[in-house]
């Protein structure tokens, strides 16, 4: 599985990997980082740092729940 980031190139987390499966396809070889993800989505690296807070608090295991 890629570690790094389809646009800009830099190492990505486990979360960010769960997050771009969970918002985007879960059938993705490709990732987008957080902040290259906002910018597909047009809303700030904050707004995706709640949603990945709320997916963790429902159990997703797509995250990295001991973060």
């Amino acid at each position: 599985m890629p570690d790094r980031c389809k646009k800009c190139g830099s190492k990505l987390s486990m979360d960010e990997i769960g997050l771009y499966k969970k918002m985007v396809s879960r059938m993705a070889e490709e990732f987008l980082c957080k902040d290259c993800l906002a910018e597909h989505f047009k809303c700030s690296t904050e707004y995706l740092n709640t949603k990945i807070a709320q997916f963790k608090a429902q159990g997703c295991l797509l995250f990295d729940l001991d973060e």
